[in-house]
């Protein structure tokens, strides 16, 4: 009998937040012991908070991991698992502060993992090539026998990784994945007029370029609102505090402070992205060119934020109503919902900008938290 083509698309909710705290060491039989200092990024505090945080999140991944073995067991017991092209991949980075909803190298440097038996002839090489969500399509679309004109899509931008899947190589196997453009606008609620935080970057030889256009805003939501593009957990809870002291300040900063106008990181050496190389002379060169190369490529696709013309992008209304103008409801007191972070995740804003003043004094400062 005839097999037809299928697609079959399993997004597991694991590990999105919430996670129930603890819930790695006490159901998943985890240990402390076993989150080292250096596996803590150096941007969130080494505290057993955070170590908690992670064991959850690790706990979370496992029971996906085992969801997809279901998945491979079923396609092996009906005889397709051999000819099935198998994705693994992530539609973000995890749900922690300065990773999820932002533009740094964990935010967009994602797991993709590909298996095909009868179709991946050269299998186990580990591939450096630059690639992007927007090649799968192309791909599956060549693998099912579809011209784009008869796709009924929209013009596609991306490229088949065929190229990719049927080489023989690894590491760096064609010479035009150089690049990769990223880019943000508005990703959740909680600034005044719904306002977002608009992006645009440039991976490309080792380096990240960002563009940050409207560095007066909060990067990660207003404090006063929860800082809603960051979900609620621990880690959030340990860094909001941080805030409060000298000693700590930086950590609250580097997660939800004000941003400079441009960043560039070196992500080979530097893939927590805490040296901005756009502040040192040396680099300015090379600041200078990915800016240039940014800005021509993203001009070509008629970008409205290289003519000017990006606050329409930040016109358009959310389908959502329930988040509609959440900033100008929650401070007139509405019951809002807001389930993806915590109550004390809300932040007195004037207080934050205190805080921010005295950041440069003296550790004996004393800062009242109340």
């Amino acid at each position: 009998m005839k097999r037809r083509t299928f697609l079959f698309w399993y997004g597991g909710l694991e590990p999105h937040r919430g996670y129930e705290y603890g819930s790695g060491i006490a159901k998943g039989g985890k240990q402390l012991s076993q989150v080292k200092d250096e596996d803590i990024y150096s941007f969130w505090p080494q505290v057993d908070s955070v170590r908690t945080d992670l064991l959850d999140y690790a706990f979370e991944i496992e029971y996906f991991d085992k969801q997809l073995g279901k998945m491979l067991d079923q396609l092996e017991a009906s005889g397709q698992l051999e000819n099935t092209l198998v994705i693994v991949t992530s539609d973000n980075g995890m749900a922690f502060p300065r990773i999820k909803g932002q533009e740094y190298e964990y935010s967009n440097h994602l797991p993709l993992a590909m298996m095909w038996p009868a179709g991946i002839k050269s299998t186990g090489r580990i591939v450096e090539d630059l690639v992007s969500f927007i090649d799968f399509a192309p791909t599956f679309l060549e693998l099912a026998g579809i011209s784009e004109e008869n796709s009924g899509m929209e013009t596609i931008t991306g490229k088949s990784l065929t190229e990719i899947l049927f080489s023989d190589k690894e590491g760096k196997i064609t010479d035009d994945r150089g690049q990769v453009l990223i880019g943000k606008e508005r990703h959740d609620v909680g600034r005044p007029n719904d306002a977002g935080y608009p992006i645009r970057g440039m991976v490309k030889e080792g380096m990240l370029y960002l563009k940050n256009y409207k560095t007066d805003r909060w990067p990660v939501g207003n404090p006063e609102t929860g800082y809603l593009n960051t979900d609620g957990g621990a880690t959030k809870t340990v860094i909001l505090n941080s805030i409060y002291s000298p000693d700590t300040f930086q950590f609250w900063n580097w997660s939800f402070g004000k941003r400079n106008e441009e960043e560039l990181y070196d992500i080979k050496n530097d893939p927590d992205c805490m040296s901005n190389l756009a502040l040192e002379e040396e680099y300015q060169d090379i600041l200078q060119k990915m800016r240039m190369e940014m800005v021509t490529a993203l001009t070509e696709q008629g970008d409205p934020r290289m003519f000017g013309k990006g606050d329409v992008l930040e016109s358009y209304p959310y389908a959502d109503q329930g988040g509609v103008n959440f900033y100008e409801r929650y401070l007139k007191g509405e019951d809002v919902k807001y389930g993806w972070v915590n109550q004390t995740d809300f932040q007195d804003l004037d207080k934050i900008e205190t805080y921010q003043q005295l950041k440069n004094g003296s550790n004996s400062m004393l800062l009242d938290k109340k």
